[in-house]
């Protein structure tokens, strides 16, 4: 199950990336926002991301004009690993080496066939899980205690 949020900069590429989903019947569930009119991209973040880290959702996308805002709200979930994305070698590394369970895109700096892309490449990668790699993303809930990091 994926979650799904934008605000209203994300709306029109999260249809598109609905639209994807539904062709390859992944499940999904629409945090919102539903239409175009301004809104507060945290609130639909936090809602998404907070499925996520329950457990809800296995993964999150979230969409806003440039992905900045979207992947500083989601970051500040405890448990969300979300990483902003350009393109598709990106969204390989934040899959593979850092477990990123939470891909954000910016609508408004992003060809929609790329960020098409970016989302098929985030939802087929695995975590590497070994080695180096799972340290660091286990060093990552640590980070609110510097003395636990070494």
């Amino acid at each position: 199950m994926i979650a799904l949020a934008c605000d209203h900069g994300g709306y029109d590429l999260m249809q598109k990336i609905k639209s994807y989903l539904d062709s390859s019947k992944i499940s999904y569930k629409d945090f919102g926002t539903h239409n175009t009119d301004s809104c507060d991209y945290p609130v639909y973040a936090a809602l998404a991301g907070r499925s996520v880290a329950s457990g809800e959702c296995n993964f999150g996308i979230l969409v806003c004009g440039t992905g900045i805002g979207m992947s500083i709200a989601a970051n500040k979930i405890s448990g969300i690993r979300a990483a902003l994305c350009c393109n598709t070698y990106m969204a390989e590394m934040a899959r593979n080496h850092n477990d990123a369970n939470v891909l954000v895109l910016g609508a408004r700096v992003l060809d929609p066939t790329l960020a098409l892309d970016i989302v098929k490449v985030f939802l087929i990668e695995n975590f590497d899980g070994g080695g180096r790699h799972s340290v660091r993303v286990k060093m990552l809930d640590k980070l609110d205690n510097l003395e636990g990091l070494h």
